[in-house]
């Protein structure tokens, strides 16, 4: 999927459920580091569906970690973090390590893993479920760093 040319800009963007507390726990440790580039941190919980980037459907995003890349291509699940990872000075060392033939596979498969039990991990609606507030309550906006 790519964003439309106009939403295009020179950030990593990074979609992340705000409605999950470990995913909200480890988006704010993210956020205390110093990145080598520029990333937009997008709260999907708290987006109307129009306002998602890339026609993401809001189901999609919800289910798995989404990184938009600046020229609009989007990684998801382990490929995600670890496209992360390649943001921050102290994590780029293990991304090379994330993507060797026998660690990636098996980090694919801890994070779907991780899916399956993070609604009993936060006593939260799974992802397919609607999320609880009303769009027009909801305000979305793009923290920068």
């Amino acid at each position: 999927m790519n964003r439309p040319p106009a939403d295009q800009d020179r950030s990593l963007t990074v979609l992340y459920d705000g409605a999950c507390p470990l995913c909200s726990r480890e988006i704010a440790w993210y956020r205390r580091k110093t990145a080598r580039e520029a990333i937009d941190w997008l709260d999907i919980s708290a987006c109307p569906d129009a306002a998602l980037p890339g026609g993401i459907p809001r189901d999609q995003a919800l289910a798995r970690f989404h990184v938009i890349e600046p020229d609009g291509r989007v990684i998801t699940g382990a490929r995600a973090f670890v496209r992360l990872w390649l943001a921050f000075p102290v994590l780029r060392s293990i991304a090379p390590l994330a993507r060797l033939p026998l660690v990636a596979p098996l980090l694919e498969g801890g994070y779907r893993l991780f899916l399956v039990l993070r609604p009993r991990l936060t006593r939260q609606k799974p992802a397919s479920e609607p999320a609880s507030k009303p769009a027009d309550a909801c305000h979305c906006t793009i923290l920068k760093q």
